[in-house]
């Protein structure tokens, strides 16, 4: 087959695929529902109106958002649905360039109390947050910043692909979910960002997280208090501060954190390696049954750490 001849097939496929997607009632493109591809135009709304569509709908759905760039101001999807909604994001979601938009709001995008959610596909999530590290570099008073991605209070998920650059804050964030499976997720921050954690795991149980690379500011993977469970393998940590549990203690009363694996990990010019840190104070919280296992490390200040008496500013509890 000719080059020309096979230019004509791939694009009378994509066509094909095209139709089949504006055409499948079970696929919900946020282009029909007024969404931009132009990186300026807020489309939060339009992504709104699509998720709720897909969301009600009786059969497993699939919102599409095609290639382009698609400006959000924050945006929340709320459940629960009347069946598992996949989340097909092939172009790129860019945040507000003024940090002070969402710099004092806890996330930009937030998925919540949904059951069998697939957030699938090669897109990208762009927190701008380039504007903001340098504000709080310059020692002025900034907002704290907003999470990229948080998925909370949901069960059966699934992110597979996705790949988040120059979040304001933590990159994405699982909190007081079930069985979640994340794998070929990419992290990508400048070294000296400040506190921009690939991924955060707390309140979680059943958590996998494989085959992915994080390179960022601050902890490539950190596991918070509550989460049980948790298996890391494959992962490409560089730079940034490790993997880390914790910090844990910070409050007196707080639920421990066990059965964690962390195997087949590749830690390259990283602060730490693999940490657990606590504060210095009494606290009812533990760590029980860790693994670190077939962990290399190239070019690490601290390979294996654990902290005790974890302090990060002036202002810190002491052990009484």
């Amino acid at each position: 087959m000719t080059f020309p001849a096979i230019i004509c097939l791939v694009l009378a496929l994509l066509s094909m695929f095209i139709s089949l997607v504006l055409a499948d009632p079970t696929i919900f493109n946020v282009v029909s529902y007024g969404a931009k591809p132009d990186g300026k135009t807020d489309s939060a709304q339009a992504f709104v109106s699509a998720w709720t569509k897909a969301c009600a709908s009786m059969q497993p759905a699939t919102i599409y958002v095609p290639a382009g760039k698609f400006a959000l101001g924050q945006v929340i999807f709320i459940g629960p649905c009347s069946n598992k909604v996949n989340v097909m994001l092939i172009g790129t979601l860019v945040a507000p360039s003024d940090y002070t938009v969402l710099g004092n709001k806890a996330y930009w995008v937030v998925f919540q109390n949904i059951n069998g959610l697939k957030v699938s596909g090669n897109g990208i999530l762009d927190g701008q947050g380039t504007s903001l590290w340098a504000c709080k570099s310059s020692g002025k008073s900034c907002p704290l910043g907003a999470t990229t991605l948080e998925i909370t209070n949901s069960n059966n998920i699934v992110v597979s692909g996705l790949t988040s650059i120059n979040s304001q804050m933590f990159h994405i964030v699982v909190n007081a979910c079930n069985n979640v499976n994340m794998q070929g997720v990419r992290v990508i921050a400048a070294g000296n960002s400040i506190n921009t954690n690939g991924i955060h795991v707390q309140l979680s149980s059943n958590v996998t997280i494989l085959n992915s690379n994080m390179r960022t500011g601050d902890d490539c993977i950190s596991v918070g208090p509550g989460t049980i469970n948790i298996w890391i393998e494959n992962v490409a940590c560089g730079p940034g501060h490790g993997i880390s549990i914790g910090s844990l203690g910070k409050n007196q009363q707080e639920t421990g954190v066990q059965n964690v694996t962390i195997t087949t990990a590749n830690f390259t010019g990283t602060q730490n390696g693999v940490r657990i840190k606590s504060w210095p104070r009494p606290s009812n919280g533990f760590a029980r049954n860790i693994i670190f296992q077939h962990v290399n490390m190239v070019n690490v200040q601290n390979p294996i750490i654990i902290d005790q008496n974890y302090c990060p500013s002036k202002d810190c509890p002491h052990q009484v």
